[in-house]
């Protein structure tokens, strides 16, 4: 099982000792099975609403990690509706692979239901990563860390987020750290993404008749 380079990075970013680590919209279950083999946290749950996929990782979980020192758990039911309150302890939720759009209505109904539970986001939208930022601003939630990578000639914002302010740190409209570059590879990555995302929204501009304009701005003051 190798992870793809998004993927790697995701699962290097789960630093903390969590209770509970959530890979929602799980897929084929790799990202939870790298989680599960390091021990990142006591219970690995695998989430996704696709029946087939959920028994297959069912199958494969209970044949190569029967006696795994994690326990693990399968869940084929909608992100939004995680059962966080039946399980005590801290949580991290990872939510990848699907557009901004929905990954804020998860967000927004996960955050609705628990509003007091200790919850950590890590987050890599496939699209609209502005509205997603501008989803976790209106949630006052604290920044621990963002990445920008390249990966298969894609570029992806990850964002981890924390429901408590145990950071001063905010989230930004267009993100801070992900325009830092300390190396000439990670500079032409920052360059590069930032002309596709300028591209982007102009031609959102030209083609619609929402104003993006703010957007534009934002951008470009990464220039």
């Amino acid at each position: 099982m190798k992870l793809s380079k998004r993927l790697q990075h995701i699962e290097q970013m789960v630093t903390s000792d969590y209770t509970h680590i959530w890979d929602c919209c799980c897929d084929h279950g790799f990202l939870g099975a790298s989680l599960l083999s390091r021990q990142a946290a006591q219970t690995i749950h695998f989430v996704d609403i696709v029946p087939e996929l959920i028994t297959t990782i069912e199958n494969k979980l209970q044949q190569f990690y029967l006696n795994s020192l994690s326990d693990w758990k399968t869940h084929c039911i909608d992100v939004a509706k995680l059962p966080l309150k039946e399980y005590e302890g801290t949580h991290l939720i990872i939510i990848a692979g699907i557009g901004g759009d929905l990954m804020n209505q998860f967000i927004n109904d996960i955050h609705r239901k628990h509003p007091n539970l200790t919850i950590d986001f890590l987050l890599c939208p496939v699209n609209n990563q502005f509205t997603v930022r501008q989803k976790l601003i209106a949630l006052n939630v604290s920044l621990k860390n963002e990445v920008l990578i390249e990966d298969n000639r894609r570029f992806y914002e990850i964002i981890l987020v924390s429901s408590t302010s145990d950071t001063d740190r905010k989230v930004s409209d267009v993100g801070d750290d992900i325009w830092q570059s300390n190396t000439t590879t990670k500079a032409n990555i920052v360059k590069r993404y930032l002309e596709k995302t300028l591209n982007h929204y102009s031609r959102v501009q030209q083609g619609s008749t929402d104003c993006v304009d703010h957007i534009i701005s934002a951008y470009r003051n990464k220039v």
